[in-house]
């Protein structure tokens, strides 16, 4: 196992080359200046551990003194040169770690070892961290080519802020482009996955170039169908590109390709349209230069059979011939391309090149559209889920990214739900947030209208593309769909309807069928059930960010309702500046339930944690609500919403209201006498009686501030969008005071249920949460008053209630759900679960569907 690098290292020995031994040179050091900087260079960390190591090559050293340092970045690439027949297998990837002492910065080697902690994102940047074993790795065939490795480190807390001024000790690390410390590879990858272009060896420069066509042979691309097998050589194409498939990496440790990348083209001219292949280095010189809709002339390239399990995309206009035949290969030789981007004024009319054209379809269409159809669709964010992640399949290591995001076009009161997948475009894919204009191209329909309820969605297919600015002069402009839309926004925006939009939090889609043997027959895996004592190792199993539905089957033994957090729903933005560090409601809450519960006894305590919420002009849905605290006779305290008098303004403070308001005392009694007939709890008398037999209990009904939906500030989206993207891979430094996730409003206008299920052979229970996702005008209008049935809506977010509403419909709501539930007392039934992992030790479970025994076939 040995160490390399793209650029060679300074000897740690000399520290680094251009960081000499202060002792050395002291003698010759003018001024007391630079005597300090001296000083400050014996103080290094990383310098005194690179001293301890660099005469003991891959033995474990422990620092003499071990110091807090930050981590300033966390780098994945391909794992190399090590035996892959050994077991259990070596990991595919591994990752450099840049740290920072205050003094330097050093680019270091994690050991593979420790690769659980960037899969569970315990190792991330900005947090501060201890290492308590290290290693010096080298280079033979370099000179002082020495790699410091962290065997050991302690992870901390996160800090409040790095500097990222400090220097790196070791030149060689600060240069361009950046390379991996070990290995041949030329890149680093993404973090979380392997579709998006990262680092600087990704180009964007190319531009479009006067072209002199006078002894440039060119070749229809029908003409090339008919003649290509009998050719040698091939006279050059001018397209346009059609299509851009996001990128494939196919990088293996047994590989010896630099960039193994690959990605399609699919260009037409006005005799057909054809598959182009970019491989490997071409990817990174080209992809993201490469824009759907220029015109290259392309020479020099090789033609080969078309691969016959690949389906190419229809094209838009019916009288354009699919060639499926042969496809077109770009690659750095066999032979060395020659691409040339034509700028748009030479292109002349005669050449007929084909135009961009688009399947738009508004959000009233897509009801009529079939299954597996592909459209384009624009409009306006409206909800813009946190990034998720999940398994490629038949891969330990190897995750797709995604998110779900609501679009509203005008034309219906449901939104487009799409399934948005990476699409090799992370500028906007991590940069999205409500209230921004959003299209995206080639979407495939997914619908089962034999669902119940409907299943009816969008997801990205390989050749999608979005843009959310940039729209003013894009041919797509002219279409009169968009134009219709364009207008309706207008008038939204001059009414302020489009500023009640949603971000972030758990999202429990697509729905489950209504009963177990269509969920059955859907699903696609060796074992449909799973043991309640095996989901413990299921969630520590699952990496940061991946999101799993498994099923497992139990007695429904305990339900309690959570009210939602009232602080949060009321507080301001100046509030929640000045109340930045305050505990939140939901921690008072569930320290407060838990004593309380050890004498048996509950109460609600709706006041007293001050945890406050963000509230701009952007996203504000309605005046800001003040609350009175009423005790009933048994105790119980109530908060009673209050609306604002007409003296207030927006940025006045509100003043205390007055004991004396009648509308105050008749809401508060009404609230009373609805709270006496309601039960927040119910227990079976089954789990008073297994309870303290248990073997085990697993407590995964925590719901963390992240998984909350948040109501979108526009003065904070910067905040929101790092909150619910992935982490970083280098440390981005925070512009200003930071907010807490959790004082920002919840979208949600009902709390959420804590649910205890029973194993099968009352030795095992897991504690899980259950968030209804729909609004209370539903539990008015339609059958939703049990929890089996509610579990069946949608999730699209709700219409602001008045705080009254929300209070007394959640509540005569939630003892609806709790009374369905007690009726299934010592029933067997099976419980749909959705498992996330949020990183950081941090792990939810969350009830998403129950089966009832006589509905389960």
């Amino acid at each position: 196992m040995s160490g390399e690098s793209g650029q060679p290292q300074a000897d740690p020995s000399q520290a680094g080359g251009d960081m000499p031994h202060p002792e050395k040179n002291q003698a010759v050091v003018p001024g007391g200046v630079n005597q300090r900087i001296c000083a400050l260079r014996r103080q290094s960390w990383i310098q005194k551990v690179l001293e301890q190591v660099i005469d003991l090559p891959r033995q474990w050293v422990t620092p003499s003194e071990v110091v807090p340092v930050a981590v300033l970045a966390v780098q994945r690439y391909l794992l190399e040169d090590e035996p892959h027949d050994m077991d259990p297998k070596p990991p595919l990837y591994c990752f450099d770690v840049t740290i920072s002492d205050g003094v330097y910065q050093e680019k270091c080697y994690l050991d593979p070892s420790l690769n659980s902690l960037v899969y569970k994102n315990i190792l991330r940047v900005g947090i501060e961290v201890r290492i308590s074993r290290v290693s010096c790795i080298y280079n033979e065939k370099r000179v002082g080519q020495g790699i410091l490795c962290i065997d050991n480190v302690l992870c901390g807390e996160m800090l409040d802020s790095v500097s990222l001024d400090t220097p790196f000790r070791n030149s060689a690390h600060r240069e361009v482009p950046e390379r991996p410390l070990r290995g041949g590879k030329s890149h680093y990858l993404p973090l979380w996955n392997n579709e998006d272009p990262y680092g600087d060896i990704w180009l964007n420069n190319k531009q479009p170039e006067e072209y002199d066509f006078n002894n440039t042979k060119i070749i229809s691309l029908s003409q090339l169908e008919m003649t290509w097998a009998n050719r040698k050589s091939f006279p050059a194409l001018l397209v346009r590109i059609l299509h851009k498939s996001k990128l494939r990496y196919y990088g293996k440790p047994d590989k010896k390709m630099i960039e193994p990348y690959q990605t399609f083209l699919e260009v037409a001219d006005s005799s057909g349209t054809v598959s182009v292949i970019m491989w490997n280095t071409l990817c990174p010189e080209w992809y993201k230069s490469l824009h759907v809709g220029l015109v290259l002339l392309l020479q020099d390239y090789s033609v080969k059979k078309s691969y016959p399990f690949r389906m190419q995309p229809v094209p838009v206009d019916p009288q354009i011939k699919l060639i499926s035949t042969m496809e077109i290969c770009l690659n750095i030789r066999d032979p060395p391309n020659n691409i040339t981007i034509i700028p748009e004024n030479q292109v002349k009319p005669e050449w007929r090149l084909p135009k961009l054209n688009h399947r738009f379809v508004t959000r009233s269409e897509l009801d009529k559209l079939p299954n597996n159809s592909i459209c384009d669709v624009i409009g306006v964010l409206v909800f813009v889920g946190r990034v998720q992640r999940s398994k490629k399949k038949d891969s330990r290591e190897d995750f797709w990214s995604y998110r779900w995001i609501h679009i509203a076009d005008g034309t219906s009161e449901q939104p487009f739900i799409v399934e948005l997948f990476s699409t090799s475009q992370p500028e906007i894919f991590e940069h999205i947030y409500p209230m921004t204009y959003f299209m995206c191209t080639q979407l495939k329909v997914t619908r089962n209208d034999a669902q119940v309820p409907k299943l009816l969605y969008l997801t990205t297919t390989n050749e999608s593309h979005m843009v959310i600015t940039g729209h003013k002069g894009q041919p797509y402009t002219d279409d009169a769909k968009v134009k219709k839309f364009i207008q309706w926004v207008k008038t939204k925006n001059d009414s302020g309807e489009v500023k009640n939009t949603v971000m972030g939090g758990y999202y429990p889609y697509p729905p489950v069928p209504e009963t177990f043997s269509k969920y059955s027959s859907s699903c696609k895996v060796e074992s449909l059930l799973t043991a309640i004592s095996e989901v413990k190792a299921e969630l520590e199993d699952l990496q940061y960010r991946e999101q799993k539905r498994i099923a497992i089957q139990g007695i429904i033994s305990v339900i309690k309702y959570v009210l939602p957090d009232r602080a949060t729903e009321s507080a301001s933005a100046s509030e929640t500046l000045q109340n930045a560090n305050r505990p939140s409601t939901s921690e008072a809450a569930r320290k407060e339930s838990q004593s309380q519960e050890k004498d048996g006894k509950r109460h609600h305590d709706d006041g007293s944690g001050s945890s406050q919420c963000c509230h701009s002009a952007e996203a504000s849905s309605g005046p800001v609500t003040k609350k009175k605290i009423m005790q009933t006779p048994s105790g119980k305290q109530i908060p009673v919403p209050q609306p604002e008098t007409s003296s207030q303004t927006k940025g006045s403070k509100p003043s205390m209201p007055s004991s004396s308001n009648g509308r105050e005392n008749s809401s508060g009694a009404f609230i009373a006498r609805a709270r006496k007939t309601i039960s927040d709890k119910w227990e079976s008398q089954l789990w008073r009686e297994k309870k303290f037999c248990l073997t085990d209990h697993l407590h995964y009904s925590q719901v963390y501030p992240e998984s909350i939906p948040r109501k979108f500030s526009f003065e904070h989206r910067h905040f929101l969008s790092r909150q619910f993207n992935s982490q970083p891979a280098k440390y981005i430094l925070p512009e200003g005071r930071v907010p807490k996730l959790e004082n920002f409003k919840s979208a949600r206008s009902l709390g959420h249920f804590e649910l205890t299920i029973l194993g099968l052979n009352h030795e095992i229970a897991i504690d899980v949460a259950f968030l209804p996702m729909y609004s209370l005008q539903d539990s008015r209008t339609s059958q939703v008053d049990t929890l089996l049935t509610c579990m069946n809506y949608s999730c699209v977010y709700p219409k602001p209630s008045t705080g009254s509403e929300k209070l007394t419909g959640s509540r005569v709501l939630a003892g609806d759900i709790i009374k369905a539930v007690s009726k299934l007392d010592r029933a067997r039934v099976i419980c749909i679960l959705d498992i996330c992992s949020l990183g950081n030790n941090k792990a939810e479970v969350y009830l998403h569907k129950i089966y009832k025994p006589n509905k389960t076939s």
